[in-house]
């Protein structure tokens, strides 16, 4: 059992050096009896796991869910339109030829079997006979009579008598049925032109988050910015942090989310997106970045997921675009290149520097920390270290001056006394040892 944890030990350092914690080879660990599982190391385990961080939401904004063992699929036709929308467009174009096929078909035959059924058949040539359907000889015309029917064409070579009752009534009922497919059908493939999800391609995310100071409080910051120059109308942003936690009675949550501030209480999430804007969440007390430090983050196994909602102008459509942050993509201590620049008349915004960052001077204390230096300092957060030895000093001069003052009165005091020459006791004065009175 040691030989083989120690070769497991080195199967795990070697993949550990080989591969990144983003990278998309999948790393399959041998299989082991339960026994052995349990008598490996807990550090190499934790390192395992932190490597093998995986997104909720991808980078392009899609979902990194997959849902498996769904045995009432039957709610899906429940809600048939949105089933078939949510189709890609190949299965979707092959649903809606094979629904028009299919239904001229199906009506192309009943009109045959009427045919049939009254002997118009067997009356082609007879000019006496009357049929039901006038120039319908076989299947393949009664095939042509129904779509001529259903797209409302009327090439008007066969046509429909009135000695047909049921051919009458057939007509109404393919009639009604074919508007009813047209309006399902037309409507199916308008709603999936018109989807904004193309829309939401054009609004891009930062590809990193940033941490620093911003008005003496710290801050976690990422940009957003909408390529196109028709505006996303009643724009809006909100952010989550995906985290798995356990409760104080002992419950595991997997993927945890909880809102992250940003802006919310000072509509500073509703968003005016003509130009790149920097989001910024302020890391207070009900921030959960709270006691997270410098060196803490990277050990943080946590997701930031950032979602920008608003109505495309042309459309008047609701449009949804996602993005993610992981603790790699987090940087500490950065802040992002600016982008816009004021021109002969008009504003430019240079998408080479978007995502561009830089570093700044920025504590790598957490929140917390910080807040309490300041407290017991009474200093603001944005304190540094010469301001605090400028006080030393400024405190050591004042207690030198101090002393200064006090020697001086001290000799202007023995001064006094012996240029008088009594035996009085004064305040200050030296006192003679041979006389034990003061001179």
């Amino acid at each position: 059992m040691a030989k083989l944890t120690e070769s497991m030990t080195n199967v795990l350092e070697g993949d550990s050096m080989d591969q990144d914690v983003e990278s998309p080879v999948a790393i399959h660990q041998p299989k082991l009896p339960k026994q052995a599982r349990d008598d490996l190391p807990r550090h190499i385990s934790r390192d395992r796991t932190k490597r093998k961080i995986q997104r909720y939401v991808r980078k392009d904004g899609k979902c990194n869910v997959h849902h498996g063992n769904v045995r009432e699929t039957y709610r899906y036709l429940t809600d048939i339109f949105t089933t078939l929308v949510d189709l890609k467009w190949r299965f979707n174009l092959l649903i809606f030829v094979m629904v028009y096929t299919v239904t001229w078909l199906f009506f192309g035959m009943i009109w045959w079997l009427i045919a049939y059924i009254r002997g118009d058949m067997d009356h082609i040539e007879d000019p006496s006979w009357t049929p039901c359907v006038t120039n319908l000889n076989g299947f393949v015309s009664a095939f042509l009579f129904s779509i001529e029917t259903e797209t409302t064409i009327g090439y008007g070579y066969r046509v429909i008598t009135d000695k047909c009752p049921e051919g009458i009534i057939l007509l109404l009922i393919q009639s009604v049925l074919g508007s009813i497919v047209n309006a399902f059908m037309v409507g199916c493939m308008f709603v999936k032109i018109s989807q904004p999800k193309k829309r939401a391609e054009t609004l891009v995310f930062s590809t990193h988050a940033v941490i620093s100071m911003r008005d003496g409080k710290l801050c976690l910051m990422f940009r957003v910015g909408d390529l196109r120059n028709s505006h996303i109308v009643e724009a809006s942003i909100r952010a989550k942090l995906i985290k798995s936690k356990q409760t104080s009675e002992g419950e595991f949550i997997p993927l945890n989310q909880t809102d992250i501030n940003v802006g919310y209480y000072t509509g500073d999430d509703r968003l005016f997106l003509v130009s790149p804007l920097i989001i910024s969440h302020e890391i207070n007390q009900q921030s959960p970045f709270w006691e997270i430090s410098k060196a803490q983050l990277p050990k943080e196994e946590l997701e930031i997921v950032v979602i920008l909602e608003g109505m495309v102008e042309a459309t008047g459509m609701t449009c949804q675009a996602r993005s993610s942050y992981i603790t790699s993509e987090i940087l500490w201590g950065y802040r992002f290149t600016p982008v816009l620049t004021l021109e002969d008349g008009f504003y430019e915004v240079d998408y080479n520097s978007f995502h561009e960052t830089y570093e700044t001077s920025t504590p790598s204390l957490s929140a917390k920390e910080l807040a309490e230096l300041a407290s017991r300092a009474e200093l603001p957060l944005s304190w540094s270290v010469s301001s605090k030895l400028n006080q030393h000093a400024e405190l050591e001069t004042e207690e030198e001056e101090k002393n200064l003052e006090e020697q001086t009165e001290r000799n202007d005091c023995t001064g006094l006394c012996c240029s008088l020459g009594t035996l009085t006791t004064r305040k200050g004065c030296p006192r003679d040892k041979e006389s034990s009175s003061y001179i």
